[in-house]
């Protein structure tokens, strides 16, 4: 018989987490910080309605405008601008790009202001939704800095590049910022090819957003050159800084636009310790050939258009409402009985507008639209 009996306590552990743990980014970051994108998503809304609160269509077209309800905020006819936005004289004056402005007034500060400014609200919408789409899945992965850094490079770059095809309509390019991260989702595609999961997926949604865009530039006023500018630089900047991703792992189940699979692990992990310094710096030197390049040919006034008939058809696709050549419209101007009626030199046409009290430059958005 046992005098006492000892206590024995059991602890039983839990099942060991066989679960590979999520990586975190270059200095510690979170997985999914994101603010870069909001930001500049947040100026672009702002330069938007600053832009159509200075164009007041109730007022400057005498009540001639697309949903009149808005007032001030309401929209120029569509045979003026088919996206739903200011007249071609609000635009320049809030920045476009027109070939006169920049080579013979030498406005150079367009440059910079190009890459904010939307032909309209059709612009605006699907230029900022696919860059919400793409941007913020981009910025998850390899956080604020690397992508602040291609999206303000390749707008620039855009804006370069659309310098080079300019004609003497006014020319916005938002959709410059959009294609750099385009392109920089293509290399990170290109160089990571083998390890990522839905790769057909990625892939298919890439495409078509590029090609809904390059489709909306077609209409005027979008530059079709800054979104070409915009891509290559993205795809350069891109081999720059995104050789090395730090990509959370996950279930194959599970994957998405940048996602890796679980057997790719490994495989990520070796791959981090073997980066590819000579294609980084090649990209880097491409990239930087390519902004020189491009700063010299605008710093020297040269039009390419000049040298290339079908370059302007890249950019414009002719209507009826609209035409692809580079032409300075004239008109001859008579006032009579408070009507002022304008007639184009160059085909005949001619309109009668109720009222005579308009700006010199919305005499000229007139002309341009009878021509």
């Amino acid at each position: 018989m046992v005098d006492s009996l000892e206590r024995i306590d059991v602890k039983l552990s839990p099942a060991p987490d066989k679960r590979i743990p999520l990586m975190k980014s270059r200095g510690g970051r979170r997985r999914g910080d994101t603010w870069v994108v909001s930001v500049f998503v947040i100026i672009q809304i702002g330069v938007f309605i600053a832009t159509m609160l200075v164009n007041d269509c109730w007022t400057n077209s005498h009540g001639d405008c697309v949903l009149k309800t808005l007032g001030r905020f309401s929209f120029q006819p569509l045979s003026e601008n088919p996206l739903l936005g200011p007249s071609q004289s609000k635009l320049d004056e809030m920045g476009a790009l027109r070939w006169s402005l920049l080579t013979e007034q030498h406005q150079t500060w367009r440059l910079f202001t190009f890459p904010f400014l939307h032909g309209g609200l059709f612009h605006l919408f699907l230029n900022l939704s696919n860059i919400v789409y793409v941007g913020v899945r981009l910025e998850r992965e390899f956080g604020p800095i690397r992508i602040g850094i291609i999206y303000a490079l390749s707008a620039f770059v855009g804006a370069l590049v659309a310098s080079l095809f300019l004609q003497n309509i006014p020319s916005v390019g938002a959709s410059g910022a959009l294609y750099g991260l385009l392109g920089t989702l293509l290399s990170e595609l290109v160089w990571n090819w083998k390890f990522h999961t839905n790769k057909i997926s990625a892939l298919t949604t890439l495409v078509f957003v590029f090609v809904s865009n390059f489709v909306l530039g077609f209409l005027p006023y979008v530059d079709n050159f800054a979104s070409i500018g915009g891509f290559l630089s993205g795809f350069l900047l891109g081999s720059v800084f995104l050789l090395s991703p730090q990509l959370q792992p996950v279930a194959p189940n599970k994957g998405g636009l940048l996602e890796y699979g679980v057997k790719s692990y490994i495989k990520l992990k070796l791959k981090k310790k073997l980066d590819r310094p000579v294609l980084r710096i090649v990209s880097l030197i491409l990239f930087g050939l390519l902004l020189a390049g491009c700063l010299v040919v605008v710093l020297h006034g040269i039009n390419i258009n000049s040298y290339c008939t079908w370059c302007p058809y890249v950019d414009c696709i002719p209507f009826t409402s609209w035409h692809c050549k580079d032409t300075e419209p004239s008109c001859e101007t008579m006032v009579s009985d408070a009507q002022l009626t304008m007639t184009c030199i160059g085909n005949g046409n001619f309109r009668v507008f109720p009222f005579t009290n308009i700006s010199r430059a919305r005499m000229n958005d007139l002309c341009n639209l009878i021509c």
